[in-house]
């Protein structure tokens, strides 16, 4: 486990250490245990929670109690179950997962986004059904009301599979050329569509027609920011039933009110790398932004920063656990990161034992990497200089 510290603020990396190789007997882990310091100190809170390779997405189910995530290579989901602090099941695909969603409360129904236009269906028992969409998707959201799947890709429309009636509905048409996400709001289940020209579509599905235009290329373009290219949207939140927080392509988060078409605030995260995940904590009225390096903590009101993490390594994906402190990132890396920052909120009931340890360790604080240094000036680097020049004559 490793602590670090922003803005006074603890940070708590869970899977930082050395992970032990599977092929590695029971006797030789031991070993490896009582020399490496690295090993002794490593906390696994979940068993097995890496990838082959990569990880590209990763999702908390509504319940709690179980943790999906993709990855390859080859292509497969694994589902973690926190109640036993150990990997459920593992189901290989046939290609790369775009994206998934889970439909149900627990693992029971799940939705595939494949990168060969293929769209797969699986229940508690495996895989259940597929079909294509017509175009390469990116993004997909579900109408719980219709039973409606939206389809979002390299195209103008976004297509309409209804779960109920097993068929394609009417497309709906839009102006854009390509479309990268979309997000549904869980209030008033207003859908929107951020777009390849940096505009988001808000779009009713009772009338199934456009409702709003949010040209957030143009509110991106302030005195403090440096744009180079078009912004286009590369990430889509809502929060509750008139808040939206929208991620482009150059390194902006814009907040929106949906009463204006104009941002209450506009984030910038200076790297001009695309923003990849967004997240509101609503305890705290924070938002998590995070793109391929960071992941920024600021306040929604005025975007102080609270806090931010960066990993060791690239970052695809961020998910935050329901009601608690804790989040988990998919990376470009076998090793699956859990953070817990006690600031945000309480360990989740499975890990309860993290608010004992984390307190211990404020009790008990180690040593930093600097403890046993001193800093010194130049003033005292020439007195030392001195002082070297009387030992030589004596």
């Amino acid at each position: 486990m490793q602590v670090s510290s922003v803005n006074n603020v603890k940070i708590y990396n869970l899977s930082h250490g050395k992970s032990l190789p599977e092929w590695l007997s029971d006797r030789k882990k031991r070993v490896l245990q009582n020399k490496d310091v690295d090993i002794q100190r490593r906390i696994e809170l979940i068993q097995d929670f890496e990838m082959p390779t990569v990880c590209t997405s990763i999702k908390v189910s509504r319940d709690g109690q179980f943790i999906l995530a993709a990855g390859t290579y080859k292509p497969r989901v694994r589902c973690y179950d926190t109640y036993q602090l150990s990997l459920k099941f593992e189901r290989c695909l046939d290609s790369d997962v775009v994206a998934f969603d889970i439909l149900s409360d627990d693992y029971s129904k799940l939705v595939f986004l494949h990168i060969d236009r293929s769209v797969s269906f699986h229940s508690q028992h495996g895989h259940y059904y597929k079909t294509r969409i017509p175009k390469f998707g990116r993004d997909f959201s579900y109408h719980y009301p219709s039973c409606d799947l939206y389809f979002v890709g390299a195209s103008s429309e976004i297509f309409r599979l209804n779960l109920e009636q097993g068929r394609f509905l009417n497309s709906l048409q839009t102006d854009a050329a390509e479309i990268n996400v979309c997000d549904i709001n869980p209030v008033h289940n207003l859908f929107a569509a951020g777009t390849l020209e940096g505009r988001v579509d808000c779009w009713d599905p009772r009338v199934r027609g456009r409702v709003g235009v949010l040209d957030c290329a143009l509110s991106s373009i302030t005195d403090a920011t440096e744009v180079e290219g078009l912004p286009s949207v590369s990430a889509l939140k809502f929060n509750g039933s008139l808040g939206m927080a929208v991620g482009t392509s150059t390194g902006q988060i814009l907040v929106y009110d949906l009463r204006s078409s104009h941002p209450l605030l506009v984030k910038d995260h200076y790297y001009g790398l695309p923003i990849k995940s967004l997240h509101f904590h609503e305890p705290l009225d924070l938002v998590l932004s995070a793109d391929s390096k960071i992941i920024k903590m600021w306040h929604k009101d005025n975007g102080r920063v609270f806090s931010s993490i960066e990993p060791q390594a690239n970052i695809n994906d961020v998910s935050l656990y329901p009601g608690s402190g804790m989040l988990f990132t998919a990376n470009e890396d076998p090793k699956m990161n859990t953070f817990y920052i006690p600031a945000l909120g309480p360990a989740p009931r499975w890990c309860s034992f993290l608010d004992n340890l984390t307190e211990e360790l404020e009790e008990n604080p180690e040593s930093t990497i600097y403890d046993d240094y001193k800093f010194v000036t130049r003033q005292d680097l020439e007195n030392l200089g001195k002082l070297e020049n009387l030992r030589s004559l004596s």
